[in-house]
């Protein structure tokens, strides 16, 4: 049996693994496992990357694996989770970069005369150029509106046909350059179109459609590496990136129907670029809201017979996972039913709830998604929302000329009654006055989520 076969057997084994672990990361109770078995499928391809005979010197390798541990680590330890979504977007900027790299290395190796370059290798290596450069960009500029250094949603003049233009422009440079390969300068041109168009395509994306954006550059980055794997003729990079790719347009289709809206909205429609309108605010100043104290909250919850909690991105940024965990084993124990509402789009990113959570040890029995909680909200005693806004907004039920019509929501105003955990009235990332905080039987605990918590659990533990 030669040393070849064994490359390939690993290199099967891996895909399969990836696979599984995809499978397990469906799931909150199993996503872990999943992870650890999709790790352990990448660290086989790389053991068996580093046995092929083609590799000549280790030396920048051992300092790249090295090098990326350490920072690996770090970043692991050290970014909390308000920061998560920025990280991947970080991630998934790295990972195009990485495959246009290789593209980019690969089309000067044969421009120095090592093979000619043929059609199909011509085709990876600028689909590789194209949707990396794209990807790195991109990337970018969302971890900057993530992160809350760049505006929002930027819209100008003609801005799809601009986009479209330079767009067919990238296209007609890559076929060019296939036909005619012996043109760098061009492929310069082609590479900074790339960049270019990647900053272009994300820039009017709103704040309120992030978690759809993350999940398409992540779509972007496999797309990637798959063409990557085509440049190297790695059967094991061409399967993890199809697998990254797929999953990755499978889980934006997911968020867009979360939000009962098309991709070609969330891309051109610069959804949620600004606050309020000032007609809006006015009226939310005309309107009140009914304001409660951590002891009557207390009285609610601990005498309740079901709570439901609804968190949003404001739990992730007062870091009060801890504490909610804390205040519902408290009601549980005086024998209330607890339940945790989970939004697929509510945080930054998909899954950002889950992940929160999971970080408190919340047991993966008390996570229910919408369909399954709104059928019974009507017989919830006390609706409790952390932090979420734009997901419990009745205006997406019933207003059909509001920017969330049709959204799917979770109905917490059909509960007994809604207590909101927020700092302000003011609009979530959408920019859309919540007529939530206005209802009869909702009451807001203004504060910080961490704090306000905290009160509550003090005033339960005193009953």
């Amino acid at each position: 049996m030669n040393f070849d076969l064994y490359i390939w057997l690993a290199y099967l084994l891996a895909a399969v693994l990836f696979i599984l672990g995809l499978k397990q990361l469906s799931s909150p109770e199993t996503a872990r496992r999943g992870n650890r078995i999709a790790a352990f499928g990448m660290l086989l391809a790389v053991i068996a990357t580093l046995l092929d005979r083609q590799i000549i010197d280790f030396s920048w390798i051992v300092i790249g694996l090295i090098t990326g541990s350490l920072i690996g680590a770090i970043m692991a330890r050290s970014v909390k989770m308000t920061a998560m979504p920025q990280m991947v977007a970080v991630f998934n900027g790295f990972g195009g970069g990485a495959s246009g790299l290789v593209a980019a290395a690969e089309y000067v190796r044969h421009m120095g005369g090592a093979q000619p370059l043929t059609a199909d290798l011509g085709i990876s290596i600028m689909a590789g150029t194209l949707i990396g450069g794209v990807t790195l960009s991109g990337s970018f500029v969302a971890f900057a509106k993530l992160q809350g250094v760049a505006e929002a949603a930027a819209t100008y003049p003609l801005q799809k046909t601009f986009n479209f233009i330079l767009a067919a422009a990238a296209v007609a440079i890559a076929v060019f350059l296939i036909l005619s390969p012996v043109e760098p300068n061009i492929y310069l041109v082609l590479a900074g179109l790339a960049l270019v168009l990647g900053v272009l395509v994300v820039i009017p994306i709103g704040g309120a459609d992030m978690p759809v954006v993350v999940a398409l550059l992540n779509s972007y980055s496999g797309l990637a590496a798959s063409a990557a794997g085509f440049v190297l003729s790695n059967n094991a990079l061409i399967i993890s990136g199809a697998l990254v790719g797929a999953s990755g347009l499978i889980l934006t289709n997911i968020m867009c129907r979360a939000m009962n809206r098309s991709l070609a909205n969330v891309l051109f429609g610069a959804f949620g670029a600004g606050a309020a309108t000032g007609a809006a605010a006015a009226a939310a100043g005309e309107q009140v809201a009914n304001p409660v104290d951590a002891e009557d909250c207390a009285m609610m919850l601990a005498y309740a017979r079901s709570v439901v909690f609804v968190p949003g991105y404001g739990l992730a940024v007062a870091q009060a996972q801890h504490r909610l965990r804390e205040l519902a084993d408290l009601l549980e124990a005086r024998g209330v039913d607890v339940k945790y509402a989970i939004h697929p789009v509510a945080g930054r990113m998909p899954g950002h709830m889950n992940v929160l959570l999971a970080e408190a040890n919340v047991p993966y029995t008390q996570l229910y998604e919408i369909e399954d909680v709104n059928p019974d909200i009507a017989n919830v005693d006390v609706a409790v929302v952390v932090g979420a806004n734009d997901v419990v907004n009745p205006a997406a039920r019933d207003d059909p000329n509001s920017d969330i019509a049709g959204m799917p929501i979770v109905e917490v105003d059909k509960a007994r009654h809604c207590v909101v955990l927020k700092r302000s009235l003011n609009p979530g990332f959408a920019g859309i006055q919540n007529q939530l905080f206005f209802l009869p039987n909702t009451r807001m605990l203004f504060g910080s989520a961490e704090k306000s918590i905290a009160d509550v659990i003090h005033e339960v533990k005193a009953l």
